[in-house]
């Protein structure tokens, strides 16, 4: 099957006054139709980066600087702006992480829902307000011919994140971006939201990458799962790959920092010292060498890539690296 997304060495960056930003440095990665991608990683490592990028809705100083975005046949990041305006919301859909932002406080929801359906898909104002009943029925939303003429300050949270929903699915987009979708909702919430996200990819046959820092969220929702790390994907694999045999040491860090339902014993939740790197000017060679326990003296001069392991499983590490077996047995393993 062909890939509906492929992203060639992409990098993004940033002019600020201070300098350059390097926020995406030269990640590749497809999905396929109907397959759900999860991007996980700490604050800053450039996830909604990727997925702006994809949507070409950078700010001002942000700009693609070089690769490739390979969607359906047409490279996202040499069209021009009229041109995507057919792909957003049409072909190509975001669910931003608050809802409460993304949505306007003094318009109806009907109104919201129905824009993007008379703007792409041709309706008539009365076609697309029946749709949008039709939409909030699909996504959980109780009484939607009633609720449809509220705003957006009548919803709960996890309702308004249901509304967002509604809003990307309306013109049943191939791919659909979760930019964090249930950061500011509460556990219960979470379950529902990524329950019906399931529900409708299965449904809809529609690709998901779903963005997240937390681990937890993508483990029953995701095919493939990609760890990022200061602007660069670092392992990526299965779900089994990355939660049963991870390979990088800051997987390792993050899976030990998510706290365990099955634990026999209580115990301190670990944390990865120090801050990620300064991405106006990273190191030089592997960016998380200066918080790593195992680094050694070729991490600090030269940038491990991505080497595949065993099937899908991919990792860029020189402790897996088969280069660095003969530096780790000539310095006696890893150095703590």
């Amino acid at each position: 099957m062909a890939n509906l997304l492929e992203v060639r060495n992409l990098r993004t960056h940033f002019q600020t006054y201070a300098g350059t930003v390097q926020a995406v440095n030269g990640i590749s990665f497809s999905v396929a139709p109907g397959e759900a991608l999860g991007i996980v990683g700490e604050s800053g490592c450039g996830k909604s980066v990727t997925a702006t990028s994809i949507m070409r809705l950078l700010p001002p100083n942000g700009k693609i600087v070089e690769g490739e975005i390979d969607f359906d046949g047409r490279d996202l990041a040499s069209l021009s702006e009229r041109e995507m305006q057919h792909i957003r919301g049409n072909e190509i859909s975001m669910i931003f992480q608050d809802p409460m932002t993304s949505l306007n406080p003094v318009l109806k929801i009907r109104t919201q829902i129905s824009e993007s359906l008379q703007l792409h898909q041709n309706m008539t104002k009365a076609q697309a307000a029946k749709r949008s009943v039709e939409l909030l029925e699909l996504v959980g939303i109780p009484s939607p011919a009633m609720r449809v003429k509220q705003y957006p300050h009548e919803f709960s949270g996890g309702m308004r994140q249901r509304v967002m929903i509604a809003m990307a699915l309306s013109c049943n987009p191939k791919m659909l971006i979760a930019d964090e979708p249930t950061t500011a909702l509460d556990v219960t919430i979470q379950a529902q939201i990524m329950d019906l996200m399931r529900e409708l990819r299965q449904k809809l046959n529609t690709a998901i990458i779903l963005i997240t820092h937390d681990l937890g969220v993508v483990a029953g929702m995701c095919t493939r799962i990609q760890v990022m790390y200061a602007g660069r994907i670092i392992e990526r694999g299965t779900p089994d790959d990355i939660y049963y045999n991870p390979k990088h040491p800051y997987t390792w860090g993050l899976l030990k920092s998510v706290p365990r339902v099955d634990a026999r014993e209580r115990r301190r939740l670990h944390s990865i010292l120090g801050q990620p790197p300064d991405l106006l000017a990273p190191p030089e060679g592997c960016e998380f060498w200066p918080r790593c326990d195992y680094a050694m003296e070729i991490c600090q001069r030269q940038k491990p890539e991505l080497a595949n392991i065993e099937g899908e499983h991919e990792t860029a590490c020189w402790l897996t690296h088969p280069a660095a077996a003969t530096h780790l047995a000539a310095k006696g393993g890893p150095a703590q």
